[in-house]
């Protein structure tokens, strides 16, 4: 009989919202006169009784104002609703160096941080010198994310690592120069948080490219990775997309609308 690793509890903590989206900001040709989808902006927890991770740490307020952002919890708040003290968390795997998604990393002073090399060289390198580039980037946060690297406090992967039994980091790039999705064993087999390798169901289901992008075709390539490492396409989990609250059940009452339930099959599955 195959081994098979205690399960991890899965979760997605929404933490801001962005409105008032077109079609063509969602997809590239996409209609500029149709309505898209809000963007929801995500951390999640991959958590077991040996094993806590933190997947991406959002980011805060100055971001919020400066892009106009509806930040609805700063992320370390939203994840104290699920029992975690963002100050204690020791393991945290940051899927790029976005801003909303390599924020705040001061609410986790005794993590590790684990990160690609070729993320860190794309944030740090001469593709900054672009604008186009360099605009999804608070350099705030880059600055941050070099301080702790100085302090010996990131650890970098291979394309493909084991962290621990049962979870996995594998790098797609596309979105980034090093963007990397984590893969975790639970109840229903195993999940694909796929952060930005796409950002919403209908991007790799349809192979449809997100504007904001940095090399298209291993994007593209990208969708190819997490279906196969993914159960079933119902086992991928997109990085913004709203249909991911509505498809999983709160792990609370109290917290419908805030953190869903990802080790459990989504509704009508």
């Amino acid at each position: 009989m195959a081994h098979r690793p205690e399960p991890f509890e899965l979760f997605a903590l929404r933490y801001a919202r962005l409105g008032g989206r077109r079609a063509v900001d969602n997809f590239v040709g996409g209609d500029p006169h149709e309505a898209g989808d809000d963007l929801f902006y995500y951390v999640w927890v991959a958590r077991r009784s040996d094993a806590l991770f933190v997947i991406d740490t959002g980011f805060g307020e100055g971001a919020a104002k400066r892009r106009k952002r509806d930040l609805r919890f700063r992320p370390a708040e939203a994840l104290r609703l699920l029992g975690i003290s963002a100050a204690e968390v020791e393991r945290v795997i940051l899927t790029h160096l976005h801003y909303d998604h390599a924020g705040t990393l001061e609410d986790f002073p005794k993590a590790r941080f684990h990160l690609q090399p070729s993320e860190a060289a794309y944030a740090t390198g001469p593709c900054m010198c672009h604008d186009f580039l360099r605009h999804p980037f608070d350099v705030d946060d880059v600055v941050a994310f070099v301080r702790l690297n100085f302090a010996g406090r990131v650890s970098f992967h291979g394309e493909a690592t084991e962290l621990a039994d049962g979870l996995t980091l594998h790098r797609t790039g596309g979105h980034t120069g090093g963007l990397q999705v984590v893969r975790a064993w639970t109840r229903r087999g195993w999940v694909v948080i796929a952060s930005d390798a796409t950002h919403m169901y209908a991007n790799y289901r349809n192979n449809l490219v997100f504007p904001a992008v940095y090399h298209v075709g291993e994007l593209l390539d990208g969708y190819r990775t997490i279906r196969a490492l993914a159960e079933s396409d119902d086992h991928v989990i997109p990085g913004h997309d709203p249909l991911v609250m509505r498809l999983y059940p709160p792990p609370a009452p109290e917290l419908e609308g805030i953190a869903v339930r990802l080790d459990v099959p989504p509704v009508g599955a």
